[in-house]
């Protein structure tokens, strides 16, 4: 029978890490996102993993490239400044193409903000952060349950694609605490793919492992991005995921991820009862975008009202995506100012 527990966010994604097999962990303190590392050095050593607390968010990175790079499941967490911090260090993974998740509970910005939720990373996450040509697989849970849930399929597209893969939820989901149902038996690292690039030591007749992310040679960095983006493509093709609500009908579609999707859907809910059309469409991976899905909407002459915790930056994807067939409109509340179900509610009959 599937185990049933009460957990708070920051405690459910690192108990579903250990559990999809992740028995390296590198962090350091950060509010609000202090309960994973604490979670991970209680639990880790018991199982016999590994849990540094790192002398700052740089060396933590990097200890996740070792560790990722050896072919370890391998982990981080942070909040908005930390993940900003280790931008070098993930744009370093990424074009080594070491899988790893890192794990962003966001809080509100620009500089040092505050300690409040915020959904003003989108940018960071989507576009890639650090320097250079490349991307993130990003998932966007809206529920402690899906923080849970996404983590294992971070690490199993993580290692699947030779790619860093970033939950990016925020202070709430971080802090609530939801009911959680472990689905499956926890994975022993010992039973998951053999990974033949790691870097695990010279033995027998095998080449020796390079692992590295420079290019000195115009035509050999060249070489090394185009094989990139042949990947990026490939996700974009396969890894797409989303949920719709009530879209079929609706004159109206509200676009909303995380925590904003939640508020939306119960405005949502009040508006179809005093009979106005609309829905909710929940990007699930912010990379991969839902481009095409969108497209589509719009094409079916759906109108679109985008409900964010920024300035507007999703925004941005789902205007390109429609690319001036449809009407786009934003709503959205700065740097820890939470949308009430009301104002997404008055928002959606304004349009009416």
């Amino acid at each position: 029978m599937a185990e049933r527990v009460m957990m708070k966010g920051n405690e459910a994604v690192a108990e579903g890490a250990i559990r999809a097999g992740c028995r390296y962990f590198f962090g350091y303190p950060i509010t609000p996102q202090n309960e994973v590392p604490e979670y991970m050095s209680r639990r880790l050593p018991k199982i016999g993993g590994v849990f540094i607390q790192a002398e700052s968010e740089v060396s933590a990175i990097n200890m996740v490239y070792g560790a990722g790079g050896a072919g370890g499941r391998a982990m981080t967490s942070s909040s908005s400044p930390g993940i900003s911090l280790k931008q070098e260090g993930i744009s370093y993974i990424a074009t080594a193409e070491v899988p790893c998740v890192i794990v962003n509970m966001a809080r509100g910005g620009p500089g040092l903000g505050g300690l409040t939720p915020s959904q003003s990373d989108y940018f960071q996450a989507v576009k890639g952060g650090g320097h250079g040509d490349y991307h993130l697989i990003v998932l966007a849970p809206w529920s402690v349950q899906e923080m849970v849930d996404l983590v294992g399929l971070a690490f199993d597209l993580a290692d699947k694609y030779r790619n860093p893969a970033m939950i990016l939820g925020d202070a709430i989901l971080g802090q609530m605490m939801e009911p959680v149902t472990f689905k499956s038996e926890p994975i022993d690292p010992k039973d998951l793919p053999a990974k033949p690039w790691a870097t695990v030591g010279l033995s027998g007749e095998r080449k020796p492992n390079l692992i590295n992310s420079l290019g000195l040679l115009p035509e050999h960095l060249e070489s090394i991005n185009l094989r990139l983006q042949e990947k990026y493509k490939k996700i974009a093709e396969n890894e797409v995921r989303f949920e719709g609500t009530d879209v079929d009908d609706a004159d109206l579609v509200v676009v909303a991820y995380g925590t904003t999707s939640r508020v939306a859907k119960s405005a949502i809910d009040q508006a179809r009862k005093d009979g106005k059309k609309v829905g909710l469409f929940r990007p699930i991976t912010l990379w991969p975008f839902p481009t095409k899905q969108i497209q589509e909407l719009a094409a079916a002459g759906k109108r679109f009202l985008v409900v964010e915790m920024s300035a507007g930056q999703m925004v941005e994807d789902v205007r390109l995506a429609v690319n001036g067939e449809a009407s786009v409109e934003f709503f959205g509340k700065l740097n820890g100012a939470i949308p009430t179900v009301e104002e997404v509610y008055r928002e959606i009959m304004s349009r009416f």
